[in-house]
C-alpha cells in the first residue's frame, strides 16, 4: 500500500485546481467520506476527480460505478481532461460496473424473486475490490435499493439494522489504513437507511446548487472532516467544466 504524503491521501491536481487545498491537503487513511447530492449536484464528476487526483499521486483506486460502463467511463474522463487509460493499464486504477438494471434485476431479463443477485453480498464477497488504497462507489444508494435483502428489510422497517451491518463490514475495511467513498442520492433513501452512513462518515461533503440571482451555482458545504489537515472551509464553490473537469470558484459572492 502506498503511503500518503503526511498521513493523508492527497488528491493532487495542485496545479490544475484547489480542490486538494480547500478540503486541508487530503484524506485521512482510514476514513469513510459520505458525498450526498440530489441528481445533478455533480457526485459522479467528483467522483471521477477524486479518482484521477488520487490515481496521479501514486495510490490505488477501484472506481465501482452503477451507472457507467468502462468506455463511458473513459469518454466521460476524457471529456473532463482526465486521462485514464495509462491509470487502467497500469492497474493503478480498478473499474468496475456494477449492472444493476432497470428493473431491479441484474441483468434486466425476467427473473424469479428467488434468483436476484443480493448486490450487497456479492460486494463483500468480492476481495479484488477491496484490495486498493480507496474504494469509490458512485452511486451506493442504487446499490441499496437494488439488493432484494435490503429491500425486504427495508419493507420491515429493519432498515436501520441492515445500514448497521454494512458499516460493520466498512469499518473492517478502513482498519487496514483505506479509504472507502460513498456517493449518494439522499432523496432515494429513507432517513432510517442513511442517518448511520451519516453518522459513522468520517468525511461528510454535501454538493448543493443554489440560487444565487439569476445563476445556479454549485457549492460543497462540508458538514465533517475529521482528522482534516489544514483548515477546511465551510463552503468550498466549484463548477465542472467540459474540457477541463471541476474548478474551484472564488468564494466571493457579488
Amino acid at each position: 500500500m502506498s503511503i500518503a504524503t503526511q498521513d493523508l491521501y492527497s488528491l493532487g491536481l495542485t496545479d490544475h485546481d484547489r480542490l486538494n487545498k480547500e478540503l486541508g491537503g487530503g484524506i485521512p487513511p482510514g476514513s469513510i467520506v459520505l458525498v450526498e447530492g440530489d441528481y445533478g449536484a455533480g457526485k459522479s464528476a467528483m467522483s471521477q476527480r477524486f479518482t484521477y487526483g488520487l490515481c496521479e499521486e501514486g495510490h490505488s483506486v477501484t472506481m465501482l460505478s452503477t451507472e457507467l460502463t468502462v468506455g463511458s467511463f473513459l469518454d466521460q474522463m476524457h471529456s473532463l481532461s482526465y486521462d485514464m487509460v495509462d491509470h487502467l493499464l497500469q492497474e493503478n486504477c480498478l473499474f468496475l460496473h456494477a449492472d444493476i438494471g432497470d428493473t431491479n434485476t441484474l441483468t434486466g431479463g425476467e427473473e424469479e424473486e428467488g434468483d436476484r443477485k443480493e448486490l450487497l453480498k456479492r460486494l463483500m464477497e468480492a476481495e479484488v475490490m477491496w484490495g486498493t488504497d480507496v474504494i469509490i462507489i458512485d452511486t451506493f444508494d442504487s446499490i441499496l435499493r437494488n439488493d432484494p435483502k435490503f429491500e425486504a428489510l427495508v419493507r420491515q422497517n429493519e432498515e436501520r439494522q441492515a445500514a448497521l451491518e454494512i458499516i460493520g463490514f466498512f469499518r473492517d475495511v478502513i482498519s487496514r489504513g483505506k479509504v472507502i467513498v460513498l456517493t449518494v442520492d439522499p432523496s432515494t433513501l429513507d432517513e432510517e437507511a442513511i442517518g448511520p452512513f451519516r453518522s459513522i462518515a468520517d468525511v461528510f461533503l454535501e454538493l448543493e446548487m443554489v440560487e444565487v440571482g439569476n445563476d445556479v451555482r454549485r457549492q460543497i458545504s462540508v458538514k465533517r472532516f475529521a482528522g482534516m489537515g489544514e483548515q477546511v472551509g465551510d463552503s468550498i464553490g466549484y463548477s465542472v467544466r467540459s474540457g477541463t473537469g471541476i474548478v474551484i470558484e472564488s468564494r466571493s459572492v457579488a
